[in-house]
This record gives structure tokens, C-alpha cells and sequence, in this order.
């Protein structure tokens, strides 16, 4: 089977053998490029549209998962997308997890026969669907893809760290302290955090992925790569023509996007 592929690892060496195994166990597969990190390997996709995505778990500034979900929000409508493998070195509980999600995975050091077992998988899963124009296929866009995505940032973010009971902010030559109880909204901006209540704005430098542990996932629900809300104070939320979401919170005055890969929070019961 023809099909295309992006690699994105950290380590030159690991890079360089896993390509040489995928040489062996898939002959028609043409890497198109190799990247060593995520913002790379999310700009290298979106411009080259790859069939398959190898993206290594752990990489500088962007994980594997999180340059997942940030194609998720921009890849294009009408586009397959690609068949995802993780590349880790995670240990067994991790895996499984991977395996539970039914998210493939190869192991470092990569190993000839797991990466056989990879590529018949991948195979498989594109030849059930239909061939997109220039391609050998593609990993349909639908909630199944989003719910796994989720799930595993989800778990990614999994963390014993004590839950915030209040925010402590530089204001001045103070400090203003911000009942966990009154923030609408966590939004990242540049090397900030804003945290937003029905009337008070403050900045902090935490930044949001090391937030997200410390926060209740029952009271504060993200619904952007760069946005979490309060779920309790969600009033509306509003789908255009286009298809995107966006919300209203009881308390602001803004309209909050809502990404691909948080929109199925929002159905209907």
C-alpha cells in the first residue's frame, strides 16, 4: 500500500532507525520529513498532509500529544486525517493505556517485530477508508478520533497535585488573592496566564498545561488549547455555518471559540 508519513523525534539516532525499520517493514511508505519537535512537526503536517503521523511522546516544548490536539483544532475540513502512532518510552501501565484508548504505539528502542505488527495495523485501518485525492488514505475526523485525543491528554495531565483553592497574583508592588471560587476563566496568553472572575482580571506566570493538574476537572472544563472555563458558569453555546463553536459565560461579556477537539462536550442530553 502507497501512503505517506511524518516522523517527529527528538533524537537524531532514534529518528534515523526508526525510518530505516519503516524502510524494511513498508517499502511503499515515504516519509515526506523528519521533524524533532512538535510545533515542527504540527507546521510540517499541516502543510504537507501525511497520511501517517509518528510523533514522539516526549519532545522540546510541545509533546506528541499536545501537537495532536493542536492539528485537531487546524486541520482542515473535508481532510482525512492522519493515522496516529505515538513513539515512547512510557512503561507498561502507560501502555495500556495507550492500547486502551486504541491509540497505536511503538516502544524505544523501536523493535522490528512491534513495528510490523504496527504497520499492519495502520494498513488496515487505511484501507477501510476512502482514498482522498493525492493520497493512500487517512484516519476519518470524527469523535471517536477526538474522544481518544482527549482521553489521552486527559491521562497525560493526571496528577497527585493538591487542588487550587485560590489564585495569588503580582498586582503592583502587592498581592491580590483570587478565590478558586470565583475564576470564569483560565486563558493563556504569550508567557501569561490570564485569570478572569466576573470582574477582575489578574496575570499570573504558571503557565496553563501546569494549571490543569491542580484543577477540579469536574468545576473547570478546557475547551480551547489556551482556554479553561468554569462548567457551571456556561450559559450558551452557539455553532456558526462554518461549524465552529463558540460559548457565552454567565459573568462576561466575551464569546469563547470552542476547538474541534472540545466540541463534543457540547451535545445535547
Amino acid at each position: 500500500m502507497n501512503a505517506t508519513a511524518l516522523i517527529a523525534e527528538d533524537e537524531p539516532l532514534l529518528a534515523q532507525a526508526l525510518q530505516a525499520e519503516l524502510a524494511r517493514a513498508w517499502p511503499a511508505l515515504q516519509v515526506l520529513a523528519t521533524v524533532g519537535d512538535g510545533e515542527a512537526a504540527v507546521a510540517h503536517a499541516l502543510r504537507l498532509r501525511p497520511d501517517v503521523l509518528f510523533l514522539d511522546i516526549r519532545m522540546p516544548g510541545q509533546t506528541g500529544l499536545q501537537a495532536a490536539a493542536e492539528l485537531a483544532d487546524e486541520w482542515p475540513e473535508g481532510v482525512p486525517f492522519p493515522a496516529l502512532v505515538f513513539v515512547t518510552a512510557y512503561d507498561a501501565y502507560a501502555v495500556q493505556a495507550f492500547e486502551t484508548q486504541a491509540v497505536d504505539y511503538v516502544l524505544k528502542p523501536v523493535q522490528p517485530e512491534r513495528l510490523a505488527r504496527t504497520v499492519q495495523r495502520v494498513q488496515q485501518v487505511l484501507a477501510q477508508r476512502q482514498p482522498a485525492s493525492g493520497h493512500g488514505g487517512g484516519v476519518a475526523f470524527d469523535e471517536v478520533t477526538l474522544a481518544r485525543l482527549r482521553a489521552l491528554l486527559a491521562g497525560a495531565e493526571t496528577s497527585p497535585s493538591p487542588r487550587l483553592q485560590v489564585i495569588s497574583a503580582s498586582v503592583g508592588q502587592g498581592i491580590r488573592m483570587v478565590p478558586i471560587g470565583e475564576v470564569l476563566v483560565f486563558e493563556a496568553a504569550d508567557k501569561y496566564v490570564r485569570v478572569l472572575t466576573a470582574k477582575t482580571e489578574v496575570l499570573i506566570r504558571t503557565p496553563l498545561k501546569e494549571l490543569l493538574p491542580q484543577l477540579d476537572p469536574a468545576m473547570f472544563w478546557q475547551v480551547h488549547r489556551g482556554t479553561v472555563v468554569r462548567a457551571d458558569a456556561i450559559d450558551s453555546v452557539q455553532r456558526d455555518e462554518a461549524g465552529k463553536h463558540s460559548l457565552r459565560l454567565r459573568g462576561r461579556p466575551e464569546n469563547w471559540p470552542v476547538s474541534r477537539l472540545y466540541a463534543g462536550q457540547f451535545k445535547a442530553m
